[in-house]
């Protein structure tokens, strides 16, 4: 399955890029009532691991996603252990003008079989997915432009 979603921010491509380099980012940009409890997550680079747990109320989902493809424009973050049989996250900013630079957003994924396909689905559904991305368009805004 492919997700897509995109949005314009009022900065600077530049500007965009090292706000999602920030180690501190995934709490930012993650709506309540989801909890993010990082347990390794460093300076945005090529192979670099993020450790952290989602907690969905008392439901806890552990994430391990590699960083690739990683430049100022953009980066994809790929999961190597997590609740989905696949997930490939990328993110790229296209600068419109000096000031204006847009978000496109790609996520590749997959259900598991099983319990785990139930969850999956529960949690990381279409709807769900567009309304993670309404939040951070809009905290995108708040915090860059």
């Amino acid at each position: 399955m492919i997700f897509t979603y995109q949005f314009d921010v009022n900065a600077p491509l530049a500007a965009v890029s090292q706000f999602h380099s920030r180690t501190d980012i995934l709490r930012k940009l993650t709506p309540p009532p989801v909890f993010v409890q990082i347990h390794d997550f460093g300076e945005m680079r090529e192979g670099m691991i993020a450790d952290f747990t989602m907690w969905f109320g008392p439901f806890p989902i552990r994430w391990h996603a590699e960083h690739i493809n990683v430049s100022e424009n953009g980066f994809t973050d790929v999961q190597r252990q997590g609740l989905m049989a696949k997930w490939e996250h990328t993110h790229r900013f296209e600068a419109l003008t000096a000031d204006k630079t847009r978000l496109h957003e790609r996520i590749e994924y997959e259900y598991p079989s099983g319990w785990r396909g139930i969850a999956a689905r529960l949690l990381f559904n279409k709807p769900g997915l567009y309304a993670l991305f309404f939040y951070r368009k809009l905290i995108t805004r708040w915090l860059v432009d």
